[in-house]
């Protein structure tokens, strides 16, 4: 606990560990891995320490009890800075579920969340996974750069970014996903 700065991470989807088996240590009360390597990633954070994570999207929307407590860490516990949401086929051929990448640091405050709808990452989507002209990732990085060197002054680019004060995800019972 308490010993990395930073922590980039793509857990095991969809698996699946019996109760039994799971360390004390874990408050959030699943066997989903995806939600308890949230957490772990959340320990394993010094305060301060920053983290990116590629998590199915049913983490940022799921209703179950747990679902809810996994966010709740990312709004209340970390400074949920921002959202890139991506669409089914960026990790096939090996998994076609929608995807997307949780950036937050332990601790701080959760003001705005910052939400990029990813339509293209520069290959198809299909299994070939072939290089294509659209590509969203460029304009990803330059405005995630503007987004955290000044997000009092900021101004999405386009309709692919929005942003989301915290108080109206909670009044969305943290619902995380971009619509």
């Amino acid at each position: 606990r308490n010993k990395y700065d930073v922590v980039l991470a793509n857990p095991p989807f969809k698996g699946s560990i019996d109760k039994s088996d799971i360390n004390a240590r874990f408050k959030i009360k699943t066997g989903k891995t995806e939600l308890l390597f949230i957490e772990l990633i959340y320990d394993l954070l010094v305060m301060g320490g920053r983290a990116a994570v590629i998590v199915p999207d049913g983490v940022l929307f799921g209703s179950s009890n747990a679902h809810v407590d996994v966010r709740k860490i990312l709004v209340d516990q970390c400074q949920l800075q921002g959202i890139v949401s991506m669409p089914s086929g960026v990790f096939k051929p090996y998994a076609g579920v929608s995807t997307a990448v949780l950036l937050f640091t332990k601790g701080g405050v959760t003001d705005k969340v910052w939400f990029y709808d990813m339509q293209a990452d520069g290959f198809s989507l299909d299994d070939k996974r072939q290089k294509i002209a659209d590509n969203d990732l460029p304009e990803i990085k330059k405005e995630w750069k503007t987004w955290t060197a000044d997000n009092k002054k900021y101004k999405p680019a386009n309709n692919k970014i929005i942003l989301v004060s915290a108080d109206e995800i909670r009044k969305n019972k943290y619902d995380l996903s971009i619509s």
